[in-house]
């Protein structure tokens, strides 16, 4: 069941209070995951489609979404960055651990009146783990699932976080990570799992789609015709042309995705290829806040190219206030698209990556984080080091010139995403891990 976001006043202030995303029914062990947002972003996608299989599988699942405010996002935002080593760690000050920790201190009590001993939390992302202590002094078992990190030295940016929550990382039982080396050095070995996101095919953004479909899509969005869609925000000089060749990326507006640098690559490339980048409304995201400011340098990086140049790149932002609409969208884009960049300077591990396999798409993308585990190179994929725009340049003409080669790839690629990557891999991983943690869940 759906809850629509409340406040509640606290000592003359506003304090978010969390709601239901989907509320567990009965009475029975319950799974509850906890995160950041209901909409927007790779956690709040996963769970939108794992939750609804871990109950077809017959588990007592739910899924919570705790509230923040400017300050609670900049700080997460921070742990976020020193997570993939993109950040000062002297800027993890106590004072800002101490408004992170009052924030989800406040909201403690929502969840301690509806969990019981008997059942599993699994807190995902920075964003929740402050909640750690607090869940576990109910009696219920705490995993902590991070979906985000980078393979820097600890002295780069994660050693300071593992070092500031100590306290919270002593208290869960059990951690997952996308890949080993994320995981904290200090939780013991027993309690470190690994377990790769993953998607449903069937699913609106994933599901087989005919031509006239796709066409249609684009044609609403304003992509492809000259009209203007009420949840799609377009910035083109032009429509997209029916035989232009075209990269896309979709992607958060992070800076970590490098969308400017996927601008910089359209220089050089053919005079028919158009770049497309699409994201998430930044305006709708509350808890990554750098949203805006990464679409205005991803603009401003546009106003610098060549004027013919400027003409092939389509900016494409899409409302979640339609999911289905903005699900349709995106699996509409990968399917015209003849290759799929993530040139993503770090990445825990890219959802939309898996997406693009799953319908068949040639991928390039960064050799970093979990994108080195799901694209093997020449394999399924691709792989580029992120910084060296004429080797990025140099792999996008390879493919878009050897319509064999994409087709090969992308066969392979769509293979490989159904034997490692679906639901019911993740949904048997998680009985393990919760199983591991108290028993059985069913």
């Amino acid at each position: 069941m759906a809850c629509r976001r409340q406040s509640t006043q606290s000592e003359g202030e506003h304090m978010p209070t969390p709601a239901w995303e989907v509320e567990p029914t009965g009475e029975r062990r319950r799974l509850v995951h906890v995160n950041a947002t209901a909409r927007g972003g790779g956690v709040a996608e996963l769970l939108h489609g794992l939750v609804p299989c871990q109950q077809a599988a017959g588990l007592n699942a739910g899924w919570a979404v705790i509230g923040g405010d400017e300050d609670f996002y900049a700080v997460t935002k921070l742990l976020h960055h020193l997570l993939h080593g993109t950040a000062d760690p002297d800027r993890l000050r106590a004072e800002s651990l101490r408004t992170y920790r009052e924030r989800l201190a406040a909201q403690a009590s929502w969840f301690t009146e509806r969990l019981t001993r008997d059942d599993v939390v699994v807190l995902h992302d920075p964003q929740t783990l402050g909640l750690a202590p607090l869940l576990s002094a109910t009696g219920a078992r705490v995993v902590w699932h991070c979906h985000v990190g980078a393979d820097v030295p600890p002295d780069r940016g994660p050693g300071a976080v593992w070092r500031a929550f100590a306290a919270e990382l002593s208290a869960v039982d059990a951690v997952i990570t996308t890949l080993p080396e994320f995981a904290p050095p200090s939780v013991p070995l027993a309690r470190r799992f690994v377990a790769a996101p993953a998607i449903d095919p069937s699913a609106p953004k994933n599901r087989h789609l005919e031509p006239r479909e796709v066409a249609a899509l684009l044609d609403r969005a304003g992509l492809t015709a000259d009209r203007t869609a009420p949840d799609v925000r377009l910035v083109q000089q032009t429509t997209l042309p029916a035989d232009a060749r075209v990269v896309l990326q979709v992607s958060r507006w992070d800076p970590l995705k490098d969308m400017p640098g996927v601008v910089r690559c359209l220089a050089g490339l053919a005079p028919d290829v158009h770049l497309v980048l699409a994201g998430t409304d930044p305006t709708e995201i509350p808890d990554d806040p750098e949203g805006l400011a990464v679409l205005a340098d991803v603009q401003q990086t546009l106003a610098g190219l060549a004027p013919a140049d400027r003409a092939r790149v389509h900016l494409v932002n899409v409302s979640m206030r339609d999911p289905l609409g903005n699900a349709l969208l995106v699996n509409a884009l990968q399917r015209r698209a003849d290759v799929v960049l993530q040139k993503s300077l770090e990445e825990g591990f890219g959802l939309t990556v898996t997406e693009a396999m799953v319908k068949g798409r040639a991928v390039v993308a960064s050799s970093v984080g979990g994108l080195r585990q799901q694209v093997i190179h020449e394999r399924n994929g691709l792989l580029v080091e992120p910084t060296d725009l004429a080797g990025v340049r140099a792999a996008l003409t390879r493919l878009l010139d050897d319509p064999a080669l994409r087709r090969r790839l992308g066969e392979q690629a769509r293979n490989d995403t159904l034997e490692r990557y679906t639901m019911t891999r993740l949904v048997t991983d998680y009985g393990a891990i919760a199983g591991s943690a108290e028993g059985a869940l069913a």
